[in-house]
C-alpha cells in the first residue's frame, strides 16, 4: 500500500505541506465479530480510484488539483483502545494543520478517534451516520470499543443523526432518540427525509459511511450485509445537500471487505470518496 495513492500516479499528486485533501488508509480490523477482511478494504480503495475519472461531470471541476495527499502508516496498534488514541492524535493534527481528512477503514472501531480529535479544534459539531446498523451498544464482545459500539462512543462527543438504520438489538432500540434517527424502512421511498435530516445538523458536520448503508445488491463486500439498503442516487443526493448546507470537515468510509472476483465494490468506494470531496470543495 505504500506505493498507492488516492486516484492514482497520474493526479496532482501533493506533498503533505501543499495538500489540502488528506487521505488517511487505516487498515484495522482487529475487533470484527463476523466476517473477517476489512483490513484489506483500504488498499482496495487505493487501487480502485487510479480508475475514477477525475472531471467530475455534476460540479464541473477536478478536485484532485487542490492537492491529495496519501499517508503512510508504518505502524497501527491492535488495541482498540491505543487505536482510538492513535487516530485522535493523527486527526488533532490534520485539523491543526487545516487539512481535510479522509480516512479509509478498516471496520468501525475506527471513527471515535477521529471525532474526538476533530472536537480538539471544532466546535458546534455533529456527526452525520450512514450505515445499516445503529452500533449503539454499550459493550459487545467484551470492549466498549468494538465496532457494535461506535455511535454509543460518539454520542458521548457529540450529537449525531443516524440514517439507513434496519438492523439493530432491543437494548439499542431502547436507548435510541428517535427524532434523530431515519430507518430505512421510512425513507426508501421517500425523498423529503434529505432535508429533514440535514436540519438536525450543526453547522460542522463529520460523515461516517459504512458502505453497508448500501443495499447488497450493489454492495455485497461488507462483513455484515443487511437487505433493504439505499441506493446510489439516495447516498449520494443525501451528501451532496450536507455540502451544500453546512461545513463539512471530514469523512471516513468504512467496512469494505474486498473480494477478488468482484471489484465492483471497491470502485463504488472510491467514486463515492472522489463524488463527496467534488461536493464539498465546489466553490473552493
Amino acid at each position: 500500500m505504500n506505493d498507492i495513492p488516492f486516484c492514482g500516479k497520474d493526479v496532482h499528486q501533493a506533498d503533505y505541506k501543499s495538500a489540502k485533501i488528506i487521505v488517511l488508509p487505516v487498515p484495522y480490523d482487529e475487533t470484527a465479530t463476523w466476517q473477517k477482511g476489512a483490513e484489506l478494504g483500504p488498499k482496495a480503495i487505493l487501487e480502485a480510484s487510479a480508475h475514477v475519472e477525475l472531471y467530475d461531470i455534476e460540479t464541473c471541476i477536478e478536485v484532485h488539483y487542490l492537492g491529495i495527499h496519501t499517508l503512510q502508516i508504518p505502524y497501527l496498534p491492535k488495541s482498540p483502545e491505543k487505536l482510538t488514541q492513535f487516530i485522535r492524535k493523527n486527526f488533532s493534527s490534520l485539523i491543526k494543520d487545516e487539512k481535510f481528512p479522509v480516512m479509509l477503514g478498516g471496520n468501525h472501531s475506527i471513527t471515535p478517534g477521529a471525532v474526538q480529535g476533530i472536537k480538539e479544534y471544532i466546535s458546534n459539531l455533529s456527526v452525520l451516520q450512514l450505515d445499516a446498523h445503529a452500533d449503539l451498544r454499550e459493550s459487545y464482545n467484551g470492549s466498549p470499543l468494538n465496532h457494535a459500539c461506535v455511535m454509543a462512543r460518539v454520542k458521548e462527543i457529540c450529537p449525531a443523526v443516524q440514517v439507513g438504520i434496519r438492523s439493530l438489538g432491543r437494548e439499542e432500540y431502547e436507548k435510541l432518540d428517535k427524532s434523530r434517527i431515519f430507518f430505512a424502512k421510512d425513507i426508501i421511498f421517500e425523498d423529503h427525509w434529505v432535508e429533514d435530516a440535514v436540519e438536525l445538523l450543526s453547522s460542522n458536520v463529520y460523515v461516517t459511511i459504512d458502505l453497508d448503508v448500501f443495499d447488497p445488491s450493489i454492495m455485497p463486500s461488507t462483513g455484515t450485509p443487511e437487505p433493504g439498503g439505499l441506493g446510489w442516487y439516495q447516498i449520494i443526493g443525501l451528501l451532496k445537500q450536507v455540502a451544500m448546507k453546512r461545513n463539512v470537515v471530514g469523512f471516513d468510509v468504512v467496512e469494505l471487505m474486498p473480494n477478488k472476483h468482484n471489484k465492483s465494490p471497491d470502485f463504488i468506494a472510491a467514486k463515492l470518496i472522489y463524488q463527496f470531496l467534488s461536493y464539498i470543495f465546489k466553490n473552493g
